[in-house]
């Protein structure tokens, strides 16, 4: 019987399935951004969370603990060295999944999954909004008149004062 047994098992057997997901997490720990259906990324997100909170304290035990998941070498040290310093102070979150649609082949919903502190795209945009977070009041100002509605009102006197003059040339010639 299958009780209370909810993770995905993505058709494979237990072994196929750890297998995969150490290759991808390797490879996730490499490229930062791989390229799966969404299925596998939600499974793959599970796995490599804990791992990447376990790589911020950077210990033997550690490190031996998560060779044991990823099995291999370069992944770790690499996950150790520069993505734990990156990730040092999230309290968690570390991957972001962006659908991008469906497979032609199969119909297979597509997305990518990626390391957040490594999307170059989304930390410009994530310090513009920081950047600029006044809001806007939709009270209208006491006595002062906006710098932009002061600006259009000065426009639309010199156009006005030059379109007399523009007639004056047209019927001169």
């Amino acid at each position: 019987m299958r009780h209370n047994k909810k993770f995905n098992h993505l058709g494979r057997t237990n072994t196929h399935r750890q297998a995969m997901l150490a290759n991808m997490a390797s490879s996730l720990v490499k490229h930062k951004r791989i390229f799966t259906t969404t299925a596998k990324a939600k499974a793959l997100r599970k796995y490599i969370e804990p791992i990447i909170t376990k790589s911020k304290e950077d210990t033997t035990h550690s490190r031996r603990v998560v060779f044991s998941y990823l099995q291999d070498k370069n992944a770790v040290t690499i996950l150790f060295q520069d993505i734990s310093q990156k990730v040092a102070n999230r309290p968690g979150g570390y991957t972001r999944i962006l659908k991008t649609g469906n497979r032609l082949g199969d119909n297979a919903a597509m997305c990518f999954i990626e390391l957040v502190d490594y999307n170059e795209n989304m930390l410009k945009d994530a310090n513009k909004k920081t950047a600029k977070a006044t809001r806007r009041s939709r009270k209208k100002s006491t006595g002062e008149v906006p710098k932009a509605i002061a600006s259009m009102e000065e426009r639309v006197v010199e156009t006005v004062a030059e379109a007399p003059e523009k007639e004056k040339e047209q019927a001169a010639e």
